[in-house]
């Protein structure tokens, strides 16, 4: 095993049911009955300063158009969050699940348009080929895992969006601008893994 594996796999599974950290949730949430189940890959590169594979969105999509988001969609009947995870990054980016040594799974984050999310940790080789599909993705960068789990780079926002405040987290970096879902499921990653104690 790597030394990042192991140094993320024990900070993992040491949070493993404590207190769960405030999430920056859409109010709207609380009307929703029921979720369609969905999976994003958190894909962190074996280097020395390890790394964190995120893409933007087309901004010819319908949904959140020209984002920043991990790679991921719908879980499949009879689909376990792990393998939706594997096959949407595989889909998306060209990542080969077999070069993925999963952590584990996060915490569930439930979005206002009705998904509920299971975020996948896994660990890949710092020289992955990554094939993006320009269907899904407009492109893709590699941030530093230590700058977008550092508190200090997770900025606390406030809009104004259909008749009520709304909160979400800002990460920047490089003139990407990491927030909504993503910027919400890197926060709960920092409070879940104490990147910084």
């Amino acid at each position: 095993m790597s030394a990042l594996f192991e140094a993320v796999k024990r900070r993992f599974e040491a949070r493993e049911g404590h207190a769960q950290p405030r999430r920056f949730t859409d109010p709207r949430t609380a009307q929703i009955e029921s979720f369609i189940p969905a999976a994003v890959l958190i894909a962190l590169t074996e280097r020395e300063r390890p790394g964190m594979l995120l893409l933007h969105r087309p901004s010819s999509m319908r949904a959140h158009p020209g984002q920043v988001a991990f790679p991921g969609g719908r879980i499949d009947p009879g689909e376990a969050p792990v393998e939706a995870a594997l096959r949407e990054a595989n889909e998306e980016l060209g990542i080969d699940p077999a070069c993925v040594r999963v952590v584990g799974t996060g915490d569930l984050y439930r979005t206002g348009s009705g998904y509920e999310i299971t975020p996948v940790l896994g660990i890949v080789p710092p020289d992955i080929e990554i094939r993006p599909n320009p269907a899904e993705v407009a492109k893709w960068f590699e941030a530093p895992v230590d700058f977008v789990l550092d508190p200090a780079n997770q900025k606390a926002r406030s809009l104004e969006w259909e008749g009520a405040t709304r909160e979400y987290v800002e990460i920047m970096w490089e003139g990407h601008r990491i927030w909504g879902v993503t910027g919400a499921i890197i926060t709960n990653l920092t409070h879940r893994l104490n990147w910084h104690d």
